[in-house]
């Protein structure tokens, strides 16, 4: 079997010891219509189902209207060889010429955290450390999942939870008010999307990186998040790069550097042992 590109470089460049394993399990977590909307699972090379692992539920970015969830597999793969399962969801965007809001997006990203949730036991996942995870309107949509209700799948079961118990944020595109990135697609409507309008002190514990070239989400606007996060009594650890634009997160430095950074959070959670395997990268 073949081990992934970034995990040999990682065995590489900082010693990390890397067992041979299978490529991403995929599995079927909802039907729409003659679509199968896939989950790639990356398990621990220990991993058993017996196991109670925390989890990680990544969301791709790319607007709403196209993206693949190969953006996350560096992360996903990493985290795998720290003893988390990593998760990448599938999910429909939205279709060419339509200028509404992203609602199949938001009913696919529930029924995913859902399905990962009501199989915690065939997973080897622990069901109350649940992670969702997104970069961009990836980003928006996990915290979707946490902080708004509403714009369930009908076929759902309501009664399995959506909320992830922790979320890991990069760029995301969580404030959809007047002003903000994707409020000309929700409209006055925006308080059934936007994260920042729905936030509560059932919020999860958080942490969300940033650029501050960022031309989509100005660093007023994380800061304003945090500010409120905290108001409720809710931890949101930020990080702000300089000389940072959206994406930044896709490619080294920045990979590695935010990679790190949500290690060590996911460790002060509990869910994670030992300090980070990857090295920070040199400075230019």
């Amino acid at each position: 079997m073949n081990i992934p590109k970034f995990l040999l470089l990682l065995a590489t460049s900082v010693g990390l010891a890397v067992t041979a394993g299978a490529a991403p399990e995929t599995l079927i977590y909802k039907q729409a219509g003659d679509r199968g909307l896939k989950l790639l699972v990356e398990k621990p090379a220990d991993w058993k189902a017996s196991d109670r692992r925390p989890a990680i539920v990544f969301f791709f970015g790319g607007g709403w209207v196209g993206g693949s969830p190969a953006q996350f597999a560096k992360q996903s793969e990493y985290l795998a060889t720290r003893g988390m399962v990593g998760i990448r969801v599938e999910y429909r965007t939205i279709a060419k010429g339509e200028k509404g809001p992203p609602v199949v997006c938001c009913q696919d990203a529930k029924s995913a955290l859902r399905y990962v949730r009501a199989h915690a036991a065939e997973l080897g996942i622990d069901p109350r450390r649940i992670a969702g995870a997104g970069g961009s309107a990836g980003g928006h949509l996990a915290a979707f999942t946490a902080l708004v209700d509403g714009q369930d799948d009908p076929a759902d079961d309501r009664a399995v939870s959506c909320r992830p118990d922790a979320l890991v944020l990069f760029n995301p595109v969580f404030d959809n008010g007047p002003g903000q990135w994707g409020h000309e697609r929700v409209g006055e409507r925006f308080r059934e999307f936007s994260p920042a309008h729905n936030i509560t002190k059932a919020a999860p514990p958080s942490i969300v990186f940033l650029g501050d070239e960022d031309k989509l989400i100005a660093v007023k606007v994380l800061e304003e998040f945090a500010a409120a996060m905290k108001r409720v009594g809710v931890r949101c650890d930020t990080h702000v790069y300089p000389k940072a634009a959206h994406g930044f997160f896709n490619k080294d430095p920045h990979l590695t550097l935010t990679l790190i950074e949500a290690d060590k959070f996911l460790a002060s959670l509990g869910w994670l042992k030992g300090p980070p395997t990857l090295t920070a990268p040199a400075a230019p």
